[in-house]
């Protein structure tokens, strides 16, 4: 891809306020960020005008699929912003997640932390992702296993929803050069890392902004500009 690679996805996790959480953030605080680009010239985008590099288009992704993405929806749809949620299809058998880093707050507050349903997933009007199977280190799989994780998450999804599964979101942004030909190989169109630019963009690394709860005002306005996002990229 283009070394002029211009177009800007964010990345989120929950969508919630109630209770604070370092990977919340409110509707109204996703309200702000999308105003923000809008002020700044940019467009909201799917996924394709990402892949075709178009310049100031901005997309937006969910990963983990928590049932809080549907306090988005509202948002998103006064801004006429198509956005991607990443699924990982073991945890929408039962709406729960299985993250070991996320178990104590799980144990305080699950209901926060609950994942949509197949049948939610059916109902949602966004774009539906692969986030693996159960959300590993893909990079620390064998072979076998890490080809479990991308193709059978991949064949749920699209036997779930009866329609295409195009793209995945490496869990934990966590990718290498096997993952990234496995990904390939197991029939996904691209996939989206964390931080990080490389020249020219790998499709199947495509860099993303990761935004949190304390991603406002200054913070937010920085995180989100252009010199920002390269020198990030650069010393990451």
């Amino acid at each position: 891809m283009s070394r002029a690679f211009r177009p800007l996805v964010l990345c989120y996790h929950r969508v919630s306020s109630s209770p604070p959480h370092r990977l919340a953030v409110s509707a109204e605080t996703l309200g702000a960020h999308l105003g923000l680009l809008m002020r700044r010239g940019y467009v909201p985008g799917r996924v394709e005008d990402v892949l075709a590099g178009r310049s100031r288009v901005f997309h937006v992704t969910f990963d983990d699929a928590f049932r809080s993405v549907q306090n988005a929806l509202p948002v998103l749809e006064r801004a006429s912003t198509p956005a991607t949620v990443f699924v990982c299809s073991a945890f929408a058998d039962t709406g729960t997640v299985a993250i070991p880093s996320l178990d104590d707050d799980v144990a305080r507050a699950p209901g926060e932390f609950a994942t949509l349903t197949w049948d939610e997933l059916r109902e949602l009007d966004l774009d539906v992702g692969s986030h693996a199977v159960s959300h590993p280190y893909l990079t620390r799989l064998g072979d076998d296993e890490l080809r479990r994780e991308l193709d059978e998450s991949r064949e749920r999804i699209e036997d779930e929803l009866r329609r295409p599964c195009r793209w995945l979101a490496y869990p934990y942004g966590d990718h290498d050069a096997r993952v990234r030909a496995a990904a390939e190989q197991a029939g996904y169109r691209a996939a989206f890392a964390v931080a990080g630019h490389r020249a020219p963009v790998d499709p199947f690394a495509l860099p993303r902004v990761d935004l949190y709860f304390r991603d406002v005002g200054l913070r937010a306005a920085l995180k989100l500009s252009p010199l920002f996002r390269w020198g990030a990229g650069a010393r990451r």
